[in-house]
Order: C-alpha cells, then sequence, then structure tokens
C-alpha cells in the first residue's frame, strides 16, 4: 500500500524538486496534495484524514507554518524544508524531528525517509513533541523572508534577500535582479512579495518595482514632486516615485523629511 504524503510549500520551484524527487527514488510516496497557506492547510485537515507523513515549508505565504500545528493535531511525522542555519538545525535534531535544507538533495531526502520507516516500524514509538520545537524556532526565527529559490535550467539556485538588487513586474511576469545584475523570473507578484520582505531593506517604488536600498544609485527631482530613481544595475524599466510617497521614500532611504 502506498505511503500518503502531503506537500505544505509555497514555492512552486521548491515543490516540483521535491516531486520530482520523491516519483524518481520513493515510488512508494503517493502525494495526495499540496498546499501553499496556512489557512487553506487547516481547513484540509478539517476535511481529510490525516496523511501518513508531510513534507512542510516553514515561511509560508500567510505566515510561518507552525501556526498550522498549533491549531491542528498532526498524527504522523513531519519533515520540515528550510533554510535556516546551524542554530536553528539544533532546534531540529534536539527535538527529534528531521529536516531538510534547500534546495533538496536525494540523498538528504533518503535520510529524512529512513528517519520516517524507522519511526513508523516501532508501533510503540512516540511522535517528537512539536512544542518545545515551535517556541524555540519562533524566538530566533527571522520574520522576514531571507533567501528566494530561482529556476536555471533545471537546477534551482538559492539566493538571499541581500543579494537582490530590486524586484519588477511587467505584462504579469515578476522578476529578481541581483545585484551582479543577474534576472530570474520567480513565481511571487509585487503584492505577495512586499509583505514578506524586510521593508527596512526594500521599498515598493511603484506598481512595478520593488527596490532594495543599496541598489539606489541616485535620485531626482521631478515634475509634480514626482522622483525618479536611478537603480544600479540598471532597470529595464524607469523607477518614478509619485508625490504622494514622495516623502515616505525619503524617510525610508536615510530619516530626511521632504520639505513642504
Amino acid at each position: 500500500m502506498p505511503q500518503r504524503v502531503l506537500i505544505i510549500e509555497d514555492e512552486a520551484p521548491a515543490y516540483r524538486r521535491l516531486n520530482g524527487l520523491l516519483q524518481e527514488h520513493h515510488p512508494e510516496f503517493e502525494v495526495l496534495e499540496v498546499i501553499d497557506a496556512i489557512s487553506e492547510a487547516v481547513r484540509w485537515f478539517d476535511h481529510h484524514k490525516a496523511p501518513d507523513l508531510i513534507f512542510s515549508d516553514i515561511q509560508l505565504s500567510d505566515g510561518l507554518s507552525f501556526e498550522i500545528f498549533k491549531q491542528v493535531r498532526i498524527p504522523c511525522p513531519i519533515i520540515f524544508t528550510t533554510a535556516y542555519d546551524e542554530y536553528m538545525l539544533e532546534a531540529f535534531r534536539t527535538n527529534g524531528i528531521d529536516y531538510l535544507l534547500k534546495p533538496i538533495e536525494a540523498q538528504d531526502l533518503l535520510r529524512g525517509v529512513a528517519k520516517f520507516k524507522a519511526l513508523t516500524a516501532n508501533k510503540q514509538s512516540e511522535l517528537p513533541d512539536l512544542s518545545q520545537l515551535i517556541e524555540r524556532i519562533t524566538q530566533r526565527t527571522p520574520k522576514y523572508k531571507e533567501r528566494f529559490l530561482v529556476k536555471v535550467g533545471v537546477k534551482l539556485l538559492p539566493l538571499l534577500a541581500s543579494d537582490i538588487a530590486y524586484f519588477t513586474s511587467s505584462d504579469g511576469i515578476t522578476e529578481l535582479t541581483t545585484r551582479e545584475g543577474r534576472r530570474y523570473p520567480i513565481d511571487q507578484p509585487l503584492d505577495e512579495l512586499e509583505e514578506l520582505l524586510d521593508p527596512s531593506a526594500f521599498y515598493r517604488l511603484n506598481r512595478a518595482t520593488i527596490a532594495s536600498v543599496v541598489a539606489i544609485s541616485v535620485v531626482h527631482q521631478h515634475f509634480q514632486g514626482k522622483l525618479k530613481v536611478i537603480l544600479s544595475p540598471a532597470s529595464p524599466t524607469e523607477a518614478m516615485v509619485s508625490r504622494e510617497k514622495a516623502r515616505s521614500f525619503k524617510e525610508w532611504m536615510g530619516g530626511v523629511r521632504s520639505e513642504e
């Protein structure tokens, strides 16, 4: 009988990679569904029997996935997919819960699956207690997204938010540009990105651009109180800040208050 698996993940490239590895190396698993938000996951558990195993990202579009497990009792093992540092990973080890670092590799998935099978083979084994893990992680978990996955051919490349110069949107396609000038398409729209990014480091210049402070080369006064922002590396579209946002933009840039 196949093992029933639920994937909780909001990054499409990460889901596709995990699903592909499962199909290739662990055909005994059947992926029931992919869920990308806390609210959707809670509704799913209200109407479905618990799976045999859960793969769950930590940072979802509407918050930390730990919120799911605070609201729903999960009677099955969970393997977290994460990009956290060694301090965070130690919390997983001490609580007996497995983790997979992104981008997920086949050998790491094999290790996690082996741990799951050993746990479920022993009928007297108790599931690890999530409460201590949640308490420890949430005390140190960054509020804002610190890493993004981009697809390069058949590979997945992790990029730190600090390496990103700006995000742009045109014709329904969102791209990020690194500080080195490389451009990559991503799945999230700018409205969603605006909620995920640290507002001390990124600013929504207009409907088409979110820029990092390190990417702003110079700002020109423009007509009717608008501001023209020159980005580095150069942006494919003109970055203008409206008169209504000019004051807040200047304050964000360095505490300079606009004259009235």
